[in-house]
């Protein structure tokens, strides 16, 4: 008798608690309540792997290892097909370099050789830009001098420079390539009559310590939108498209000072970079040579 009671009063708990589980549940999703990250997904399950992503440290090189080594100066244009992701308007490379920046994540320069970190103020001087102009006022016949602050978008960045050192490794017997800086370019046109004068490099990354930062940030993929590829895993694979414009030279010249004529400048610096590129081909395809 006693063991029927307690099945009774254990069935009768149960019951109840079930009741109060399932009016919790009803309570979450009241509209007095807050929204829950867990339960109003924006797909099929909220993403993990990107936010629990490892990157794979470099290996140590001697420098006794290294019997060759060049500095290539690339442009990446975001205009390209194949750089569209560059562009992506919901997160921009652009502004993932800026919120790493802003946080403190990482170091910007404004040097390319990482000599001369920003400080924060110096960032935001690069990053908002402070016109004057004047108007006149037909009141009081009087000019005034305004002053506008106009930030940095990421759809002013058109191209992106990047440094990387090409190395011929003795230990391994392989030609290797490792990326030293990223540099957004914003181009710099004329208040008054509004013609291009020159590309401006907004600020330097210093590649190896953004590493583990861009392995949080996925990068959008057309074919497939789940595709775990984060902006580390593309800089590593080179999938990207771009040309050469400047290599370690005597007089430290680039392309388009060698290649001055108007009419064949840009031809013939596409020539020479694609000539540079065959030159880092068969000097380690010489190496097998027999």
């Amino acid at each position: 008798m006693k063991s029927i009671k307690f099945l009774f009063l254990l069935a009768v708990g149960m019951f109840f608690c079930a009741g109060l589980n399932a009016q919790e549940g009803l309570e979450d999703k009241t509209e007095s309540s807050e929204p829950s990250e867990d339960v109003y997904i924006d797909g099929l399950f909220k993403p993990r792997l990107i936010e629990e992503n490892k990157i794979i440290e470099y290996e140590p090189i001697r420098e006794a290892d290294i019997a060759w080594q060049k500095r290539i100066w690339r442009i990446i244009d975001v205009r390209e097909k194949i750089n569209l992701p560059f562009a992506y308007p919901e997160k921009p490379l652009f502004d993932i370099f800026r919120t790493m920046a802003e946080n403190g994540e990482l170091t910007v320069f404004s040097d390319e050789a990482f000599k001369e970190p920003l400080s924060q103020e110096d960032l935001q001087a690069k990053l908002n830009r402070i016109d004057t102009f004047t108007t006149f006022d037909y009141d009081t016949y009087e000019e005034k001098i305004q002053i506008a602050e106009s930030p940095v978008n990421a759809e002013d960045i058109k191209r992106y420079r990047v440094k990387e050192i090409w190395y011929f490794d003795e230990e391994s017997s392989v030609m290797k390539v490792r990326i030293l800086g990223i540099s957004p370019i914003r181009d710099v046109y004329d208040d008054e009559t509004g013609e291009f004068k020159y590309p401006e490099p907004l600020f330097w990354i210093y590649y190896p310590e953004a590493r583990e930062g861009l392995a949080r940030h996925r990068v959008y993929n057309e074919g497939n939108t789940i595709a775990p590829m984060t902006w580390y895993d593309l800089f590593e694979s080179r999938m990207f498209s771009s040309y050469i414009f400047k290599t370690s030279n005597v007089l430290d010249l680039r392309l388009t000072d060698i290649y001055q004529n108007y009419e064949t400048a840009g031809i013939d610096m596409l020539l020479e970079g694609e000539k540079i590129k065959a030159e880092l081909f068969n000097f380690e395809h010489d190496l097998w040579e027999y």
